[in-house]
């Protein structure tokens, strides 16, 4: 199992830019894909991008593409969203996500083994 530990969430005005962190510990070795998804109030949860633990090819969703970069950091078992041109639609609670599993792309939830606790984004208009 993985352990996922998020932050650098909080309150921005649209425009505005936020770096998210998410720290992974445990069996990290196991790890194939790291994703961030994101839950807005009564809705469900939405893909944003993901990055292969190894060679680093990246994904996003449609929504976000020129405007978030998922990165991570092979050494410090991080895994990093950098948020630029926010709006108020990327309001929502943050989650990182890890796999241990073999897909081509990982973009749904059921595709992931372990979460972390979610960090708020609020973006003000």
């Amino acid at each position: 199992q993985v352990q996922l530990v998020e932050s650098g969430g909080g309150l921005v005005q649209a425009g505005g830019s936020l770096r998210l962190s998410c720290a992974a510990s445990g069996r990290t070795f196991s790890t194939y894909t790291m994703g961030w998804f994101r839950q807005a109030p009564g809705k469900e949860h939405e893909f944003v991008a993901a990055v292969r633990w190894s060679g680093g090819s990246t994904t996003y969703a449609d929504s976000v593409k020129d405007r978030f970069t998922i990165s991570r950091d092979y050494a410090k078992n991080a895994v990093y969203l950098q948020m630029n041109s926010l709006k108020p639609e990327d309001t929502a609670v943050y989650y990182c996500a890890s796999s241990r599993r073999v897909y081509t792309t990982a973009p749904s939830p059921w595709q992931y083994d372990d979460w972390g606790q979610g960090t708020q984004v609020t973006v003000s208009s």
